[in-house]
């Protein structure tokens, strides 16, 4: 397979919102809050190539759910994936080789947990971040929206950001922060998926993966 597979990078912003408390277990490679898990998964590519095609400023989303412990094998997660209208016929081609695990790195691995497929569509998708990290957000209209607001609390530095270092189910790969959030906006109504799990948890991990 890596034969026909340029080398590749991408790096950026990676943030979910879902149907677990606060903060996700799944996060911690434990089972979810409440035996299932329905959340939204959005990414946002700052520095990206596939081979010499550029990838940067470009997004994907995906919806899905599953239930058990994602980590320990019990699981096969149910997916719909939305990539980036804008991208080219070539970007096209890399966003789906790389987010759904074809071209190797870090989403080859993530990808083996990927079972039931809804489908993929190429849609406008708004994503937002806040540089301080306070909030990100992403939408496609009228079908998804997901909005995280940094947790905090009488306890937390004005400034400051709940994080957790090397959490053992980062959704992004070894060696992460993951920053915590509220979720004030989690619905989807797209890919046979329909839900609204406002008030649960986000979080935000960076990216920066490579391969084949």
């Amino acid at each position: 397979m890596s034969a026909d597979i340029p080398k590749w990078k991408a790096s950026g912003d990676w943030f979910d919102v879902c149907k677990c408390n606060i903060p996700c277990p799944c996060t911690f490679a434990q089972a979810p809050s409440y035996g299932d898990c329905e959340g939204i998964l959005a990414y946002h590519i700052k520095n990206g190539h596939y081979g010499e095609t550029k990838l940067d400023g470009l997004n994907a989303l995906f919806v899905g759910g599953f239930k058990g412990n994602i980590w320990a094998g019990e699981a096969k997660a149910t997916m719909g994936f939305f990539f980036d209208e804008r991208a080219n016929e070539k970007q096209r081609e890399a966003l789906q080789m790389i987010f759904t695990g074809k071209a190797g790195g870090f989403m080859g691995e993530l990808a083996k947990v990927f079972g039931e497929d809804r489908g993929t569509e190429f849609v406008p998708i708004k994503f937002e971040i806040a540089e301080d990290l306070a909030y990100w957000s992403a939408e496609i209209p009228g079908r998804v929206s997901a909005r995280g607001e940094a947790l905090t609390g009488p306890m937390t530095p004005p400034g400051k950001r709940v994080q957790t270092l090397n959490a053992p189910g980062s959704e992004t790969g070894p060696g992460t922060v993951a920053t915590w959030g509220r979720a004030v906006a989690d619905e989807v109504d797209a890919m046979g998926f329909k839900w609204d799990w406002k008030g649960r948890s986000s979080k935000h991990i960076p990216f920066d993966w490579a391969g084949p």
